[in-house]
């Protein structure tokens, strides 16, 4: 008889549960509207002006003609387009050990795991057990009562569950947020990747122009103190007045004030790469780079703006928000709504750990409860603010979408003018070579005298200084295309698969 009393107990008990469980799943409210992606920017050009198919091209080291193709696929690696093997190395090495992709990295596996925590402990029952023991005394005189004093022990053991029905669905709008955020961090540590390789890229392009222009200021320091030491000559053989001699002085020394600034500048490019790869520029000594390391992609690709939303690591983070966003708005709602938790407990209680299992000693305990605000000035409050923080993030959404466009129109812009520039640099390095070559003829048949010789040589090498930064300048720019096109990141499927707008209901 109390063995079958103990099986109906258990049945109660696990008839609860699946009640629990089924409940769940009939019901499909979900308050809050659904989130849908918002609409792509409606534009198919980012400048109003149109741009050339083709770049201005020049003879020479990265005078190369570039082309833009729309809809060509970035390579996941696209820094190998530029043909340098150290800076693939370096940048392959900062992927594995930079700590700032650590610290994004350890926090996207803190967002999987909160979004984990909190499904399980919303979506399934909670189930304890317990085992407790405890002695008393009975003083029956404190009731009024006859009897002497006694003193007994009491043991209990059980499992107890609890669960709240998500009746309104603001459990799974939480969880929908709680998703989001982890699309988020996943969205920020592929931004982290394509920011780290693109500014270990642009670094190095900076170093070797600096190692290139320091090369060319020494030429211009050494001809210039040669013809500081002419002018000394011709001043004490009566040729050459004294201000002249102050003039050139005044030129030879702000050249050479500008050599350690170049070579202090190019250090710290040095020391930026050892730290952006997770090295200590103490200790680290990496290879430098020279313009000579690189090559110029002649191809390089386009996104289309409805494309860039769809791809691009900052804006889809932008997104993320906004989905989380709505989904909060979701769970302000359904705090308006009626609550319902279950809770169940079967176990047993005896006066003896011997008896504790025994027949005559289960108990079992089935509570349900209904709560519904009625008077809560507060919840209405936090409605109209999770709208307000969707209002905001839907404001920084399209924010980040115009910087984006801008981005890449700046980017496009600036490749065109640098190829302009670069060509006119080139042409007049050429003059100024030719300028050189008549000198250095002139001289040998003694038509030209040796001052007009190195000043011919000064000015071609202060021609190559602005070709150097021209160079540098159409490298660093296409690094930037790059970036701003979203950098080929593959980027993986987002955690939640629907996603949508206040609006749309």
């Amino acid at each position: 008889m109390k063995a079958r009393k103990m099986r109906e107990s258990n049945s109660i008990l696990l008839h609860c549960i699946a009640g629990a469980l089924v409940a769940t799943l009939l019901t499909g409210c979900t308050v809050g509207p659904d989130f849908r992606r918002p609409a792509g920017p409606g534009i198919d050009a980012y400048t109003a002006s149109p741009l050339p198919e083709r770049t201005t091209s020049a003879p020479g080291a990265l005078g190369e003609s570039q082309r833009l193709i729309e809809g060509a696929t970035i390579e996941m690696q696209w820094w190998r387009n530029l043909e340098a093997p150290k800076l693939d190395a370096l940048i392959e090495q900062a992927l594995l050990t930079s700590p700032t992709l650590a610290t994004v990295q350890a926090t996207l596996r803190q967002a999987g795991e909160i979004y984990a925590a909190k499904s399980g402990s919303t979506r399934y029952p909670q189930l304890d057990a317990n085992l407790s023991g405890q002695r008393q005394r009975f003083n029956p005189g404190a009731l009024g009562q006859s009897g002497e004093a006694r003193e007994f022990s009491l043991y209990s053991a059980g499992v107890g569950m609890q669960y709240q029905l998500d009746l309104t669905g603001g459990n799974r709008r939480a969880l929908e947020a709680l998703a989001a955020q982890v699309d988020y961090q996943r969205f920020q540590l592929a931004g982290a990747r394509l920011t780290l390789a693109a500014q270990i890229a642009s670094t190095a392009i900076s170093q070797a122009r600096l190692s290139a222009q320091l090369v060319s200021s020494e030429a211009i320091l050494h001809a210039q103190e040669q013809q500081l030491a002419l002018a000394h000559e011709r001043v004490r053989l009566g040729e050459a007045s004294q201000d002249d001699v102050l003039a050139l002085q005044t030129q030879v020394e702000q050249t050479r004030a500008d050599i350690p600034a170049l070579r202090s500048q190019r250090e710290q490019a040095g020391h930026l790469l050892a730290v952006l790869s997770g090295q200590a520029p103490g200790v680290t000594k990496l290879p430098p780079f020279n313009l000579d390391d690189f090559s110029l992609p002649v191809d390089l690709p386009l996104v289309l703006p409805a494309e860039l939303v769809r791809g691009r690591p900052d804006i889809l983070a932008a997104e993320a928000l906004l989905h989380a966003a709505n989904a909060e708005y979701g769970v302000a709602i359904g705090r308006l709504y009626p609550q319902i938790n279950l809770s169940a407990s079967l176990g047993s209680q005896a006066l003896t750990t011997g008896a504790l299992f025994g027949s005559g000693s289960a108990i079992w305990s089935l509570i349900g409860q209904l709560t519904q605000p009625l008077f809560n000035p507060g919840l209405p409050a936090e409605k109209r603010a999770a709208l307000a923080a969707f209002d905001a993030a839907a404001a920084h959404y399209q924010g980040v979408v115009l910087e984006a466009l801008r981005n890449v129109a700046d980017v496009l812009q600036g490749l065109d003018s640098d190829s302009q520039i670069l060509a006119a640099q080139v042409a007049a390095e050429a003059s100024a070579q030719a300028s050189l070559n008549s000198a250095q003829r002139k001289y040998a048949l003694g038509v030209a005298s040796y001052l007009q010789l190195l000043t011919a040589q000064q000015q071609v090498h202060q021609s190559r200084l602005g070709l150097i930064a021209s160079q540098a300048q159409k490298l660093g720019n296409t690094v930037a295309l790059y970036h701003a096109m979203g950098g080929g990141q593959i980027i993986e499927g987002a955690f939640i698969s629907e996603i949508g707008h206040p609006g749309s209901n």
